[in-house]
C-alpha cells in the first residue's frame, strides 16, 4: 500500500500510521476509515476550515448530528473512541493541541458498571494458589493466563498445547463466533504455564491421554467453564476478597488496567475479542469511577476522607453514560 497524499484533515496519514507502525488489522483500519470519513463530511458542511477552529461546542453538533441520523448509541460511541484516537495522532504530529474528543458524551445507554480489582488485590488473588503442589501449580497457571490474556472462561478452558506459543509470547484464542485473535502473555504467566506443563500436566493426563485442553480436571479431563470459575472463587476466599469476584472479574480488570496504563482502546478492543469498540468504552468510565474514589477517599474536602472511608474493590455502580451490551 503507497502512502496517502496529505489532506487538510491529515485522515490519510492517520491510516498510515496505524498500518505501517501500529500495525492494526485490515478489519481495525477500515473501521477507523469509515468512522474519520464520516467526521470528515460533516466537517466539510458544518465546519470548515482549519481543524484547530473546532470547538467543544462545535464537536458536541457532531454528536447531535449523529444521534439525529437515527445512529444507534452504541454506533455513536464507536465513533467517538475512533475520533479520539484520531486526535491523539493529530496532537502528536503538531495539527491540534487539544483533544476535544475526550470531553465529548454519548448518548445515555448504559446503566451498571463491572466490578474491578485493583492491581494490587489482583496480585492478591493469583498469588494464593500453593505452588508446592500439582493443583496449586494449576491454578496459579490458570489465574495467570486469565489475567494476562483478558479471555473468557470458556476460551481459557478451550485452549490447547499447539495454541501457545511460549517463545512469542502470543496465545490463540477462539472466541464467539469462532472468531480467532491472538493476545500477548506475560512473563509471569508464561513462567507459570511451563512450570505447570512441564511438571504437572503430562502425569495429570497420563490415563486419559485423549484429552487435548491445556488445563485439566484432577482425574485429567478437560477442565470445564465451571471449573476455572471454582479456581478463581477458591482463589477470592483465600486472598479475603468478595464473593461476586469471578473470572470475568479478572477479564474487566485486565481491561481496565490496560486503558489506565495509557493503552490504545482499539488495541484493548482486539485483544478482548469485542466486535464494537462501544462494547470495550465502558473501561473507560470504569477508570473514571475509580479516579472518583480515590478522590472521595483522600481530597480533604470530601466526606469519606473525613470519616476514613476505603473504596476498596471498585462495585457495580450507576451510570448514565455507557453502552448497553450483552457481549463484554
Amino acid at each position: 500500500m503507497e502512502r496517502p497524499n496529505r489532506e487538510p484533515d491529515a485522515v490519510g496519514p492517520f491510516l498510515y500510521y496505524l498500518m505501517g507502525e501500529c500495525g492494526v488489522s485490515p478489519h481495525t483500519l477500515a473501521a477507523y476509515r469509515s468512522d474519520l470519513m464520516r467526521f470528515v463530511r460533516w466537517r466539510r458542511a458544518n465546519a470548515p476550515g482549519p481543524i484547530t477552529g473546532l470547538d467543544v461546542t462545535k464537536m458536541t453538533g457532531y454528536v447531535d448530528t449523529m444521534n439525529a441520523s437515527g445512529l444507534s448509541p452504541s454506533t455513536i460511541c464507536r465513533h467517538l473512541a475512533s475520533l479520539s484516537t484520531y486526535f491523539r495522532f493529530l496532537i502528536l504530529e503538531g495539527h491540534l493541541s487539544d483533544n476535544l474528543a475526550r470531553l465529548l458524551v454519548a448518548p445515555a445507554i448504559w446503566d451498571r458498571l463491572p466490578t474491578v480489582l485493583g492491581p494490587a488485590a489482583v496480585s492478591r488473588l493469583l498469588e494464593t494458589p500453593d505452588t508446592g503442589t500439582r493443583l496449586g501449580r494449576r491454578d496459579r497457571a490458570a489465574l495467570e493466563t486469565l489475567y494476562a490474556t483478558g479471555c473468557r472462561a470458556s476460551e481459557v478452558a478451550g485452549l490447547r498445547p499447539a495454541d501457545l506459543d511460549l517463545v512469542t509470547g502470543l496465545v490463540r484464542c477462539v472466541g464467539k463466533g469462532n472468531k480467532e485473535r491472538r493476545v500477548p502473555l506475560g512473563s509471569r504467566s508464561i513462567q507459570a504455564i511451563e512450570d505447570y506443563l512441564q511438571r504437572d500436566r503430562p502425569a495429570m493426563v497420563a490415563r486419559r491421554p485423549e484429552t487435548t485442553t491445556v488445563f485439566v480436571s484432577r482425574s485429567g479431563r478437560p477442565i470445564t467453564r465451571i471449573g476455572l470459575w471454582s479456581i478463581v472463587k477458591k482463589a477470592a476466599r483465600a486472598a479475603g476478597l468478595a464473593d461476586s469476584i469471578s473470572p470475568h472479574t479478572l477479564r474487566h480488570s485486565f481491561a481496565t488496567h490496560l486503558l489506565a496504563g495509557g493503552a490504545d482502546l482499539r488495541a484493548v478492543q482486539e485483544m478482548l475479542g469485542h466486535a464494537s469498540i462501544a462494547t470495550t468504552q465502558i473501561y473507560t468510565r470504569v477508570e473514571l469511577s475509580r479516579l472518583q474514589q480515590v478522590h472521595a477517599r483522600f481530597h480533604p474536602r470530601s466526606q469519606a476522607s473525613r470519616s476514613g472511608g476505603d473504596p476498596g474493590p471498585l462495585p457495580a455502580n450507576r451510570s448514565s453514560s455507557l453502552p448497553r451490551t450483552n457481549e463484554r
